[in-house]
Protein backbone atom coordinates (compact mmCIF):
# COMPACT_ATOMS: atom_id res chain seq x y z
CA UNK A 1 0.00 0.00 0.00
CA UNK A 2 1.27 3.78 -0.77
CA UNK A 3 1.46 6.20 1.54
CA UNK A 4 1.38 10.32 1.87
CA UNK A 5 4.94 11.38 2.45
CA UNK A 6 5.94 15.15 4.04
CA UNK A 7 2.79 15.35 6.39
CA UNK A 8 3.65 18.75 8.08
CA UNK A 9 2.51 18.34 11.74
CA UNK A 10 4.03 22.19 12.53
CA UNK A 11 0.32 22.99 13.11
CA UNK A 12 -0.44 21.06 15.79
CA UNK A 13 -0.72 22.46 18.77
CA UNK A 14 -0.13 19.82 21.35
CA UNK A 15 -1.67 21.22 24.17
CA UNK A 16 -4.67 21.71 22.80
CA UNK A 17 -4.96 18.49 20.50
CA UNK A 18 -4.56 16.35 24.02
CA UNK A 19 -7.45 17.79 25.51
CA UNK A 20 -9.83 17.71 22.21
CA UNK A 21 -8.59 13.56 22.91
CA UNK A 22 -9.13 13.60 26.38
CA UNK A 23 -13.05 14.91 25.67
CA UNK A 24 -13.06 12.30 22.42
CA UNK A 25 -12.54 9.37 25.26
CA UNK A 26 -15.27 11.08 27.62
CA UNK A 27 -17.67 11.58 24.95
CA UNK A 28 -17.63 7.39 23.83
CA UNK A 29 -17.41 6.31 27.20
CA UNK A 30 -20.34 8.48 27.71
CA UNK A 31 -22.58 6.18 25.26
CA UNK A 32 -21.46 2.92 27.14
CA UNK A 33 -21.36 0.64 24.01
CA UNK A 34 -21.30 1.68 19.90
CA UNK A 35 -20.98 0.55 16.42
CA UNK A 36 -18.42 2.19 14.75
CA UNK A 37 -19.44 2.87 11.13
CA UNK A 38 -15.94 1.42 9.73
CA UNK A 39 -14.11 2.27 5.86
CA UNK A 40 -10.74 1.30 6.95
CA UNK A 41 -10.10 5.55 5.99
CA UNK A 42 -7.71 7.88 8.77
CA UNK A 43 -10.66 8.97 10.56
CA UNK A 44 -12.53 5.63 11.34
CA UNK A 45 -9.33 4.12 11.68
CA UNK A 46 -8.76 6.02 14.46
CA UNK A 47 -12.06 6.41 16.39
CA UNK A 48 -12.37 2.54 16.14
CA UNK A 49 -8.82 2.13 17.64
CA UNK A 50 -9.94 4.77 20.96
CA UNK A 51 -13.14 3.12 21.31
CA UNK A 52 -11.70 -0.17 21.47
CA UNK A 53 -9.72 1.09 24.25
CA UNK A 54 -12.49 3.10 25.89
CA UNK A 55 -15.25 0.39 25.50
CA UNK A 56 -13.27 -2.78 24.81
CA UNK A 57 -15.72 -5.59 23.91
CA UNK A 58 -18.65 -2.81 24.28
CA UNK A 59 -17.64 -1.80 20.37
CA UNK A 60 -17.91 -2.77 17.14
CA UNK A 61 -17.27 -2.41 13.65
CA UNK A 62 -19.80 -1.84 10.87
CA UNK A 63 -18.64 -2.03 7.61
CA UNK A 64 -20.90 -2.09 4.05
CA UNK A 65 -20.15 -3.69 1.05
CA UNK A 66 -21.10 -2.22 -1.92
CA UNK A 67 -20.63 -1.17 -5.37
CA UNK A 68 -19.21 2.08 -4.50
CA UNK A 69 -16.63 0.65 -2.05
CA UNK A 70 -13.45 -0.57 -3.63
CA UNK A 71 -12.89 -4.19 -3.17
CA UNK A 72 -9.43 -3.20 -2.40
CA UNK A 73 -10.16 -0.69 0.72
CA UNK A 74 -12.79 -3.45 1.93
CA UNK A 75 -9.66 -5.90 2.23
CA UNK A 76 -7.96 -2.91 4.26
CA UNK A 77 -10.36 -2.46 6.92
CA UNK A 78 -10.36 -6.85 7.71
CA UNK A 79 -6.69 -6.32 7.83
CA UNK A 80 -6.91 -3.15 10.58
CA UNK A 81 -9.78 -4.48 12.21
CA UNK A 82 -8.04 -7.84 12.53
CA UNK A 83 -5.28 -6.64 14.09
CA UNK A 84 -7.02 -4.36 16.51
CA UNK A 85 -8.96 -6.82 17.99
CA UNK A 86 -12.02 -5.67 16.95
CA UNK A 87 -15.55 -7.37 16.04
CA UNK A 88 -16.00 -6.37 13.00
CA UNK A 89 -19.73 -7.12 11.24
CA UNK A 90 -20.19 -6.80 7.14
CA UNK A 91 -23.71 -5.57 6.26
CA UNK A 92 -25.04 -5.30 2.25
CA UNK A 93 -25.71 -2.15 1.38
CA UNK A 94 -28.38 -1.67 -2.05
CA UNK A 95 -27.80 2.26 -2.70
CA UNK A 96 -28.72 1.54 -6.28
CA UNK A 97 -32.21 0.38 -5.70
CA UNK A 98 -32.84 3.69 -5.07
CA UNK A 99 -33.75 5.44 -8.07
CA UNK A 100 -33.01 9.01 -6.24
CA UNK A 101 -29.36 7.61 -5.49
CA UNK A 102 -29.45 6.42 -8.98
CA UNK A 103 -29.95 10.04 -10.41
CA UNK A 104 -26.81 11.55 -8.73
CA UNK A 105 -28.20 14.30 -7.49
CA UNK A 106 -26.43 17.05 -5.48
CA UNK A 107 -28.45 15.45 -2.37
CA UNK A 108 -26.69 11.37 -3.49
CA UNK A 109 -24.54 11.39 0.06
CA UNK A 110 -28.26 12.07 1.68
CA UNK A 111 -29.82 9.15 -0.12
CA UNK A 112 -26.64 6.84 0.55
CA UNK A 113 -26.33 8.07 3.89
CA UNK A 114 -30.16 7.52 4.65
CA UNK A 115 -29.90 4.41 3.77
CA UNK A 116 -27.03 2.99 4.66
CA UNK A 117 -27.26 4.17 8.79
CA UNK A 118 -30.81 3.12 9.13
CA UNK A 119 -29.70 -0.27 8.66
CA UNK A 120 -26.22 0.55 10.91
CA UNK A 121 -28.93 1.32 13.68
CA UNK A 122 -30.96 -1.81 12.88
CA UNK A 123 -27.72 -3.85 13.37
CA UNK A 124 -27.02 -2.18 16.92
CA UNK A 125 -30.37 -2.31 18.25
CA UNK A 126 -30.16 -6.20 17.51
CA UNK A 127 -26.39 -6.23 19.04
CA UNK A 128 -27.97 -4.24 22.25
CA UNK A 129 -25.32 -1.57 21.63
CA UNK A 130 -26.34 2.22 22.68
CA UNK A 131 -25.35 4.16 19.56
CA UNK A 132 -24.19 4.28 16.24
CA UNK A 133 -21.17 6.08 15.31
CA UNK A 134 -20.08 7.92 12.05
CA UNK A 135 -16.20 9.01 11.50
CA UNK A 136 -17.28 12.57 10.51
CA UNK A 137 -14.34 14.91 12.25
CA UNK A 138 -14.44 18.49 12.74
CA UNK A 139 -13.39 19.36 8.89
CA UNK A 140 -16.11 17.72 7.15
CA UNK A 141 -17.93 20.87 8.58
CA UNK A 142 -15.86 23.68 5.85
CA UNK A 143 -16.92 20.77 3.00
CA UNK A 144 -20.43 20.25 0.93
CA UNK A 145 -21.65 16.74 2.93
CA UNK A 146 -25.54 16.47 2.37
CA UNK A 147 -25.11 13.34 4.11
CA UNK A 148 -24.30 14.52 7.28
CA UNK A 149 -27.55 15.76 7.11
CA UNK A 150 -28.97 12.09 6.79
CA UNK A 151 -26.88 11.28 10.18
CA UNK A 152 -28.30 14.69 12.42
CA UNK A 153 -31.77 12.83 11.30
CA UNK A 154 -31.51 9.47 12.54
CA UNK A 155 -29.50 10.41 15.63
CA UNK A 156 -26.30 8.81 14.70
CA UNK A 157 -22.92 10.41 17.22
CA UNK A 158 -20.35 11.80 15.54
CA UNK A 159 -17.11 11.82 18.29
CA UNK A 160 -14.53 13.16 16.52
CA UNK A 161 -16.46 16.14 15.52
CA UNK A 162 -17.87 16.40 18.84
CA UNK A 163 -14.50 16.86 20.18
CA UNK A 164 -13.40 19.12 17.40
CA UNK A 165 -10.60 17.02 15.86
CA UNK A 166 -9.29 18.12 12.87
CA UNK A 167 -7.93 15.37 9.99
CA UNK A 168 -4.34 16.80 10.87
CA UNK A 169 -5.08 15.77 14.40
CA UNK A 170 -6.60 12.72 13.61
CA UNK A 171 -3.38 11.58 11.89
CA UNK A 172 -0.48 13.22 14.43
CA UNK A 173 -2.70 10.98 17.20
CA UNK A 174 -2.91 7.67 14.89
CA UNK A 175 1.17 8.10 14.19
CA UNK A 176 1.59 8.39 18.09
CA UNK A 177 0.08 5.40 18.19
CA UNK A 178 1.29 3.41 15.67
CA UNK A 179 -1.70 2.81 13.92
CA UNK A 180 -1.36 2.03 10.09
CA UNK A 181 -3.67 4.21 9.05
CA UNK A 182 -2.30 7.17 9.75
CA UNK A 183 -0.66 8.23 6.66
CA UNK A 184 -2.83 6.51 4.69
CA UNK A 185 -4.08 8.79 1.57
CA UNK A 186 -7.98 9.93 1.21
CA UNK A 187 -10.75 8.00 0.46
CA UNK A 188 -13.91 8.77 -0.84
CA UNK A 189 -16.78 6.56 -2.18
CA UNK A 190 -16.00 5.37 -5.92
CA UNK A 191 -19.76 8.05 -6.00
CA UNK A 192 -17.43 11.16 -5.99
CA UNK A 193 -15.66 10.41 -9.49
CA UNK A 194 -19.03 11.37 -11.37
CA UNK A 195 -19.96 14.93 -12.27
CA UNK A 196 -23.49 15.29 -10.89
CA UNK A 197 -26.59 13.85 -13.12
CA UNK A 198 -24.27 11.02 -14.35
CA UNK A 199 -26.59 8.34 -13.66
CA UNK A 200 -24.78 5.37 -11.86
CA UNK A 201 -24.56 1.91 -12.49
CA UNK A 202 -22.59 -0.87 -11.37
CA UNK A 203 -20.66 -0.92 -14.72
CA UNK A 204 -19.72 2.44 -14.58
CA UNK A 205 -18.46 2.07 -10.94
CA UNK A 206 -16.51 -1.16 -11.99
CA UNK A 207 -14.66 0.75 -14.59
CA UNK A 208 -13.21 3.51 -12.73
CA UNK A 209 -12.48 1.21 -9.86
CA UNK A 210 -10.43 -1.10 -11.90
CA UNK A 211 -8.88 2.09 -13.55
CA UNK A 212 -7.36 3.29 -10.22
CA UNK A 213 -6.25 -0.15 -9.00
CA UNK A 214 -4.12 -0.15 -11.92
CA UNK A 215 -3.14 3.71 -10.82
CA UNK A 216 -1.88 2.62 -7.34
CA UNK A 217 -0.51 -0.82 -8.66
CA UNK A 218 2.04 1.54 -10.61
CA UNK A 219 3.01 3.48 -6.97
CA UNK A 220 0.11 6.34 -6.85
CA UNK A 221 0.05 7.59 -3.48
CA UNK A 222 -2.98 9.46 -3.87
CA UNK A 223 -5.07 9.63 -7.11
CA UNK A 224 -8.54 10.10 -8.30
CA UNK A 225 -10.13 8.94 -11.69
CA UNK A 226 -12.89 11.38 -12.62
CA UNK A 227 -15.64 10.00 -15.03
CA UNK A 228 -16.39 12.72 -18.37
CA UNK A 229 -18.03 9.55 -20.01
CA UNK A 230 -15.71 8.43 -22.81
CA UNK A 231 -13.07 11.24 -20.91
CA UNK A 232 -11.42 10.15 -18.16
CA UNK A 233 -9.27 13.22 -15.81
CA UNK A 234 -6.92 11.65 -13.55
CA UNK A 235 -5.71 13.53 -10.32
CA UNK A 236 -2.86 12.62 -8.61
CA UNK A 237 -0.35 14.74 -6.25
CA UNK A 238 1.90 16.86 -8.60
CA UNK A 239 4.94 14.93 -7.37
CA UNK A 240 3.83 11.99 -9.02
CA UNK A 241 3.38 13.92 -12.36
CA UNK A 242 6.56 12.37 -13.64
CA UNK A 243 5.94 8.82 -12.99
CA UNK A 244 2.76 9.03 -14.57
CA UNK A 245 4.36 10.43 -17.79
CA UNK A 246 7.11 7.20 -17.60
CA UNK A 247 3.78 5.08 -17.36
CA UNK A 248 1.61 6.86 -19.67
CA UNK A 249 1.85 4.47 -22.56
CA UNK A 250 0.62 1.59 -19.98
CA UNK A 251 -2.38 3.92 -18.51
CA UNK A 252 -3.87 4.40 -21.75
CA UNK A 253 -3.36 1.18 -23.05
CA UNK A 254 -5.35 -0.46 -19.31
CA UNK A 255 -8.02 2.36 -19.65
CA UNK A 256 -8.94 2.31 -22.87
CA UNK A 257 -9.53 -1.17 -22.49
CA UNK A 258 -13.18 -0.18 -20.45
CA UNK A 259 -13.94 1.84 -23.09
CA UNK A 260 -12.27 5.36 -22.30
CA UNK A 261 -11.15 7.04 -25.95
CA UNK A 262 -9.60 9.93 -23.64
CA UNK A 263 -7.52 10.05 -21.35
CA UNK A 264 -6.33 13.38 -19.55
CA UNK A 265 -4.27 14.40 -16.46
CA UNK A 266 -5.45 17.29 -14.57
CA UNK A 267 -2.65 19.86 -14.49
CA UNK A 268 -3.89 21.10 -10.78
CA UNK A 269 -3.31 17.40 -9.30
CA UNK A 270 -5.07 15.42 -6.60
CA UNK A 271 -7.96 17.54 -4.32
CA UNK A 272 -11.06 16.61 -2.59
CA UNK A 273 -14.22 17.13 -3.77
CA UNK A 274 -12.92 18.49 -7.40
CA UNK A 275 -17.14 18.01 -8.88
CA UNK A 276 -18.74 20.03 -5.60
Amino acid sequence: MMYLKNIDFSLINETEALKKLENLKTIIANYDSAIIAFSGGVDSSFLAAVARETLGEKAALATAISETFPAHELEVSKKFAEKLGIRQIFIESSELDSEDFRKNTKNRCYFCKKELFSKFLNEAKKMGFNKVFSGANFDDLNDFRPGLKAQKELDIASPLMEAKLTKLEIRWFSKKMNLDSWARPQMACLTSRFPYGVEFSREKFTKIEKCEDFLRQLGFSQYRVRYHNELVRIEIEPGEFELLLKSREAIATEFKKYGFKFITLDIEGFRTGSFN
